[in-house]
């Protein structure tokens, strides 16, 4: 575990050091066949830093998986995106390989209370706080009453166990104006863009493994 930066990049040529970003950098360098997979479930701060700190990681086996972005292909105003603009041109810039799950795909992430409690809460310590957790924020952080919430960020998690889980292509790589709106340069590597996940895999996935730990099963066979 490292703290990330508290505070955007200042602009395109100046990072903000931390120690997520030094960490995402000594995982980069190291000898390991194995794609890097770098998950990033808000702005790319820590990722940018760690590029403009080490240039040399953008030629290692680094993977990028964003969970941002507006609606492709024009954009809109998109919460993750909104705080660190200059982080998403760095890394849109830099020639590492991005896997990027945007707005319209992990907003339709959706979980009831009524499912929440069914299949989380009475899993043990864990799935009680999980949903607690969740139906307080809700209940402090939104006017109207609601009964659901966007588990927006796992679909980071299933593309990294199955990246074919969804419906993707790779396209042009985007930069990123002021407004939010992509701009489509032509001079940027590919990025592979989804268009959906298969919500019923990451969450059955999810629900499945909170219930084998709760049993005390956190072990399969096959990876023995």
């Amino acid at each position: 575990m490292a703290d990330g930066a508290a505070a955007a990049i200042p602009d395109t040529a100046t990072p903000a050091p931390s120690e997520g970003a030094e960490l995402i950098v000594a995982q980069a360098l190291k000898d390991d066949p194995r794609p890097l997979h770098v998950a990033f479930l808000g702005p790319l701060t820590d990722m940018a830093s760690a590029i403009l700190m080490a240039p040399e990681i953008t030629r290692r086996n680094l993977r990028v998986i964003w969970i941002g972005g507006g609606y492709w292909p024009v954009g809109n105003r998109e919460y993750n995106l909104s705080n660190d603009i200059a982080a998403a041109n760095v890394v849109a810039r830099s020639g590492i390989e991005i896997w990027q799950i945007p707005m319209r795909v992990y907003r339709h992430m959706g979980v009831s209370y009524a499912e929440l409690y069914e299949r989380v809460h009475g899993k043990g310590e864990i799935g009680r706080y999980l949903v607690e957790q969740v139906v307080a924020w809700n209940a402090r952080m939104v006017a109207e009453p609601i009964e659901h919430r966007s588990l927006g960020d796992s679909p980071a998690i299933g593309v990294m166990m199955y990246p074919e889980c969804g419906v993707s292509e790779w396209v042009p790589g985007p930069e990123y104006n002021e407004l939010m709106n992509y701009v489509h340069t032509g001079r940027n590597r590919p990025i592979k863009l989804y268009h959906n996940v298969d919500q019923r895999f990451i969450l059955e996935d999810m629900f499945a493994k909170l219930a084998r730990f709760a049993r005390g099963e956190q072990e399969f066979a096959a990876f023995t």
